[in-house]
């Protein structure tokens, strides 16, 4: 299959980030409405690393209702009920053509990261796209043609994850192919490893923050031009 630059659908699944509903591994040693401003900075990078890169149509499937921290430029849809692996289907049964899911747990993602599977050649002799998460889980993956029976049934949140996920797509028959691995955040360990690799995001404004003495927290806007400074794009 061959595609041009902009062709591709991006998907990027995530929850409102609500104090007690999101990051919840997180509490302790951070309190419920910390790891929610972690979460929603995580999910303001996201949707600011898909905004940038080439996409035929941008969605947020959300579990919730939008917020402050939501972009112009996204389509909004709710998710499905069920487990995940559920909502995974639900959300590419909504598309045609090819589509590639992220999730809202990896701040230190870049338009570069993505580019692999957004260039004009990235379908050629390509059926799936799959991102790796180093917990054994997955951050991305995309298809060629959506096809939401290869989702339901995958058991989510092991560390087996990304590995039956994948099979799932090769014993379809698909080619796929992997972009590079990397950390979920789920932990104290994995905010701070995470934040180190990208200084400059928001994500890792807000680690800072919660780190200070309690007081109120805030999460600040990027500063003007700061395109990717300081962030790593491969773990």
């Amino acid at each position: 299959m061959t595609g041009a630059p902009g062709m591709t659908t991006l998907l990027v699944i995530a929850k409102e980030p609500v104090p007690g509903r999101v990051k919840t591994r997180l509490t302790p040693p951070y309190s419920p409405r910390q790891a929610a401003a972690l979460a929603e900075a995580a999910l303001a990078d996201t949707l600011d690393a898909v905004l940038r890169a080439p996409a035929r149509r941008r969605v947020l499937v959300l579990d919730g209702a939008p917020g402050p921290w939501l972009p112009p430029g996204f389509d909004v849809v709710p998710q499905t009920s069920g487990g995940l692996d559920e909502r995974l289907a639900a959300a590419f049964a909504g598309c045609t053509g090819p589509t590639l899911l992220v999730g809202m747990d990896t701040p230190q993602l870049t338009p570069a990261l993505l580019e692999p599977a957004l260039r004009p050649d990235a379908w050629l002799g390509c059926d799936a796209w799959f991102g790796p998460a180093q917990d054994g889980g997955f951050w991305a993956v995309g298809l060629a043609e959506p096809d939401p029976s290869l989702f339901p049934g995958v058991p989510m949140s092991t560390d087996r994850t990304g590995e039956i996920q994948r099979a799932r797509l090769t014993d379809a028959g698909l080619r796929v192919r992997d972009l590079p691995v990397l950390r979920d955040v789920d932990t104290a360990a994995d905010a701070a490893e995470v934040a180190a690799r990208a200084p400059g995001s928001r994500f890792a404004a807000a680690l800072r923050a919660a780190d200070l003495p309690p007081g109120p927290l805030r999460i600040l806007p990027m500063p003007a031009g700061h395109a990717d400074a300081g962030r790593t794009e491969a773990l």
